[in-house]
């Protein structure tokens, strides 16, 4: 009986699952191999300030995201005040400002004789402005950049759970007399807490993996650490037992906030079903307040990054030209491509394979090959070239053969592979919801209509998860158009996308020459965020 169940489905699903685990289960091998002089000298000088950061910047971000997020959710969901239908999408648009980005707006803006400087010049005329203008670097830079341009997670998670959430409980808190600010944290936030957790969890996620914003205010955290000991000191065993205390400590988050959720309920019973909640038409002073609200973060979290490099290029025209953009948007869309058709194919046959076989060894398998998502790009780049430099040492000279390190290192397959474990979780995840409104009394009908497995595959579940794909493939394409520590540790020599040449330029001193490919990174992936608003905010046919 087991072997009449190991179809050629289930041996790709499997081999999915072991390449995608590769790079993870190299960072725990490597805890435990020797490592050079540079962990004594980091162990007696900058280890602890590495972990105290990434502590005080993973808090300071998850307080600031979640009342930005938990916040503006509350607004668009449960009232109606001018541009409340605007902003319920507008406020997604922060996605397609990067941390780094929002890092060098925010310098060039409130830096000495900055954007700040001449803006008050131009308006009051000559004087010494830059002693009363704040500055806005180091940690409070960093903790500002990240919380905006990551709020959104909260934002989309705690809305979708507002909005689910039943005139019921809101009567409820009226009942018991519960003012609206009351009934807000003791009734509609509790029954949101889930959503907002899991919110909180995706953020603390890209907290602890964000490496250009960090790197750009000079922050020491151990993401830097990751990337210093492999840079500066050539030292990939350390690298990667930094990045295993890395991933210890993001597990520890997940263990924790599931142990102290362990016995609460967060569904509503009634036996007179639920009532469709109503939003409250706001006025006057409520109204404007409300109005200001959103528009403060929309404008904090998108436009002023977007003005800020729009000035830089305008004020800085040379830099427009002096730049190769066809090349940089030829490079991004080649990766964007290939790296797409790769996660959707294998994601499509590792969750068929799943479907098919219903083998509980595979389903653990794949439940550990989707936790990619969860680890720095850092750590995932350096894992990777750790396994390549041991596989290609002791498995392919020993044969004999030709090495393989400039196959995979410093080229574009291996940024697509690394890509492909890093996002494996989006892809996977994406299709899988897709299949689960698939019955599979359909299968069962298509076999007994002579439909092959394959066949069933192609004709019937492919057509079917025609809208998934489409999903999946533009938030595939608006991470790596995004994504900076990946790219800029395994790209192929001379070869160059907006965001590596944005932090080249920033690293160098050069915002302004900067501007250029963080404009053009923000507009691209604007009109990838545009085009999905309506697969992210489609809830109860809102």
């Amino acid at each position: 009986m087991f072997y009449k169940n190991l179809n050629i489905w289930f041996f790709l699903s499997l081999l999915i699952s072991f390449v995608v685990l590769i790079p993870i289960l190299t960072v725990f091998s490597s805890f435990f191999e020797n490592t050079s002089n540079y962990y004594e000298v980091l162990k007696n000088t900058f280890l602890k300030e590495y972990i105290l950061n990434s502590i005080f910047l993973l808090i300071s971000v998850l307080i600031l995201t979640f009342l930005l997020g938990t916040g503006s959710a509350y607004l668009v969901s449960f009232y109606k005040f001018p541009g409340s239908d605007f902003f319920k999408w507008a406020l997604i648009l922060s996605f397609a400002v990067p941390p780094y980005i929002y890092a060098y707006s925010l310098t060039a803006f409130f830096e000495n004789y900055g954007t700040a400087f001449t803006v008050l010049t131009f308006i009051f005329g000559e004087a010494n402005y830059n002693k009363n203008i704040p500055k806005f670097d180091g940690m409070t830079g960093a903790i500002l950049s990240i919380s905006f341009s990551l709020y959104a997670y909260v934002y989309i998670l705690a809305r979708a759970s507002f909005l689910y959430q039943s005139q019921n409980l809101i009567d409820l808190g009226k009942n018991l007399g519960f003012s609206k600010l009351k009934s807000f944290y003791r009734v509609i936030l509790p029954g949101a807490r889930p959503a907002i957790v899991a919110g909180l969890s995706l953020v603390a996620m890209e907290t602890l993996a964000e490496f250009g914003a960090v790197d750009f205010f000079s922050i020491n955290t151990l993401t830097t650490g990751i990337y210093n000991s492999w840079i500066a000191f050539d030292d990939l065993a350390f690298a990667n037992q930094i990045s295993f205390f890395l991933l210890l400590f993001i597990f520890l988050l997940f263990v924790l906030e599931k142990l102290s959720r362990r016995k609460a309920k967060y569904h509503f019973n009634t036996r007179e079903g639920l009532k469709q909640k109503e939003k409250i038409q706001l006025s006057g002073s409520k109204s404007f307040f409300a109005f200001t609200v959103c528009f403060l973060i929309f404008f904090l979290s998108f436009l002023f990054p977007l003005s800020q490099m729009l000035y830089w290029t305008i004020k800085f025209p040379e830099n427009l030209f002096d730049l190769q953009i066809t090349d940089l948007l030829l490079n991004t869309l080649y990766l964007v491509i290939l790296s797409s058709l790769a996660l959707i194919i294998f994601s499509l046959i590792s969750n068929y394979g799943n479907r098919v076989s219903n083998n509980k060894t595979l389903n653990i398998l794949s439940t550990l090959s989707i936790s990619g998502y969860a680890i720095p790009g850092i750590i995932l780049a350096v894992a990777f070239i750790t396994f390549i430099a041991w596989f290609d040492e002791n498995i392919i000279k020993s044969f004999g053969f030709l090495s393989i390190k400039k196959l995979f290192i410093g080229s574009v397959l291996g940024l697509v592979l690394v890509y492909f474990v890093r996002f494996y979780s989006l892809a996977f995840n994406g299709i899988k919801s897709g299949y689960e409104k698939i019955n599979i009394s359909v299968d069962e009908s298509a076999y007994l209509l002579g439909f092959s497995k394959r066949k069933t595959f192609m004709n019937i579940h492919i057509p079917f998860l025609r809208n998934s794909l489409l999903f999946v493939i533009i938030l595939i394409s608006l991470e790596i158009i995004r994504e900076l520590p990946i790219t800029l540790i395994l790209r192929p020599f001379n070869f160059e996308t907006f965001a590596t040449t944005a932090y080249i330029s920033a690293s160098e001193d050069l915002l302004e020459a900067a501007a250029v490919p963080s404009l053009f990174l923000i507009l691209i992936a604007s009109f990838f965020i545009i085009i999905t608003s309506k697969y992210i905010l489609k809830i109860n046919n809102e």
